[in-house]
């Protein structure tokens, strides 16, 4: 009799995260992976993840690499560090168990044979799902005989300042989980088992739901809900904050099933624009919102990146560094001028940013935002940085006023589909400015926009192209206020 083998898929830490989430997700990343979408944020993520990885192994200098051109060798060298008494850390470092394959950012050797594992993060704090990842690497090591006394997450700090050049000394911090991942642990063989069978199988059935975007997006998204029947023209999802779910819970997935009687008075409000086709525009309430705004006006917006890794003194994991403003400031009576700023020679943009809002906006001007909290927090780590300019900086944060409750207050058309963007609001009121026709449509267009033009490989007619590209769509978002407030303002 010929018995037949069954096949044993070899197993990771992604993969079991994978299955973890969905286990559906697994098995089409194993079987169908051509069905996969493009995560367009994917290349950014791994980007800043080598470059996190790389500055955890430099600050160890004695570390060794294990950079080997197969698992099979990555394994071997492993196993000869170990053995050999290397004193670490080992980056890199690859374990088996039973069909497991996991890959150590850091095993730092320590007194007694003992060892400390640490799995980088580029995020500021411990996640629900960095748990799975790290209980699965304590079950592996331990099983392959390491000795394990710490085991944590190595995520980045966010209070820690750039001082020194090259100097990322006190970038990370470590969160020893080892004793509260025991239960999380002891669950690991069957989840490895469960997995196996799950992939020697058909392709699971299963209804899409939260976790089709938690922890992360689903890449196979798409391909799970061809089937589904085709959504309401207008569903209830398009309630903002949340107001669809309820209604999703008993079963209502038509906002035209509803009942204005049965919500709260934007919901409403959004119901009775969807139904009827007529916007809703108050514009003698947006008219007393706006009167009180004093002159000049300064339509101010920034673009900004934040990199997990500082690039300059005196920032921060992750602060929002301005690079570019574009400013219409308009005088009583309407006459406007166009002022803007752009760094992109890879400098520190912080004090030139500064002095040009200064040398452009007037004492005493009222300035106009759109969800204003971003542009006051701007504003004020600009003041903290320069104490000398402090003065100037803290009044303008102090004037800043915010258009979009002014919006979401006085008008909404259903093509809004519940969002107040500035970028859902202007194709109601002002088709002509759409982003559509721009190079750069987005505040993501305009960062990976400066980090390709602040690349010092960058070929110079590109940068240029670039910088025009900018500050194309930097002044559309400025005009883009003004046309909105004058026409909710009837104007």
């Amino acid at each position: 009799m010929t018995q037949t083998r069954t096949r044993r898929f070899g197993l990771s830490k992604s993969k079991i995260t994978a299955f973890e989430q969905c286990p559906k997700r697994l098995w089409l990343a194993t079987h169908r992976p051509e069905l996969a979408e493009q995560d367009a944020g994917a290349e950014a993520r791994f980007a800043t993840g080598n470059d996190v990885g790389a500055i955890a192994c430099a600050l160890h200098p004695g570390g060794f690499m294990v950079d080997a051109p197969n698992l099979t060798a990555a394994l071997a060298t492993t196993a000869s560090l170990i053995a050999g008494g290397h004193p670490g850390p080992i980056f890199e470092a690859t374990f088996e168990h039973d069909g497991v394959l996991v890959r150590v950012d850091v095993l730092e050797r320590l007194e007694g044979g003992r060892w400390a594992a640490a799995e980088v993060k580029s995020s500021g704090s411990v996640k629900d799902y960095h748990r799975g990842d790290l209980a699965t690497q304590v079950w592996v090591l331990r099983e392959a005989g390491i000795n394990l006394q710490r085991a944590s997450i190595r995520h980045i700090d966010t209070s820690f300042v750039l001082t020194r050049v090259g100097d990322y000394a006190g970038l990370f911090a470590d969160a020893d989980l080892l004793r509260e991942l025991e239960d999380i642990v002891a669950t690991r063989p069957a989840i490895v088992a469960e997995a196996r069978a799950v992939l020697a199988g058909a392709e699971p059935e299963r209804d899409m739901g939260d976790h089709c975007t938690s922890p992360f997006p689903c890449e196979f998204a798409g391909y799970c809900s061809r089937h589904l029947p085709p959504a309401p023209e207008w569903p209830v999802t398009v309630l903002p904050n949340g107001g669809g779910k309820r209604w999703l819970e008993n079963g209502i997935a038509d906002l035209l099933d509803l009942a204005e009687a049965d919500l709260n008075d934007r919901h409403a409000r959004i119901l009775a624009a969807t139904r009827d086709g007529k916007p809703f525009h108050d514009p003698e309430g947006a008219r007393r919102a706006m009167e009180q705004w004093g002159w000049p006006r300064a339509w101010l917006d920034f673009e900004t990146i934040a990199p997990a890794i500082p690039r300059w003194i005196g920032t921060r994991p992750y602060q929002q560094i301005p690079f570019q403003f574009s400013l219409h400031l308009e005088r009583r009576g309407g006459r406007m001028t166009h002022h803007e700023f752009l760094s992109c020679d890879g400098s520190d943009p912080r004090r030139p940013c500064a002095e040009a809002l200064v040398e452009h906006i007037p004492e005493g001007a009222t300035i106009i935002a759109y969800n204003a909290a971003f542009e006051r927090r701007v504003l004020r780590d600009l003041a903290a940085a320069f104490p000398d300019l402090a003065g100037r900086l803290e009044a303008m944060a102090e004037a800043v006023v915010d258009l979009l409750p002014v919006a979401r207050n006085h008008w909404y058309h259903r093509d809004q589909r519940g969002s107040w963007s500035i970028k859902a609001v202007l194709p109601t009121i002002a088709a002509e400015l759409d982003y559509g026709a721009l190079e750069v449509k987005d505040g993501i267009d305009a960062q990976a926009a400066w980090f390709e033009a602040a690349d010092p490989a960058c070929d110079p007619l590109r940068r240029e192209a670039l910088e025009e590209a900018m500050k194309a769509y930097c002044a559309r978002d400025t005009w883009a206020m003004v046309a909105v407030a004058r026409a909710l303002a009837g104007g």
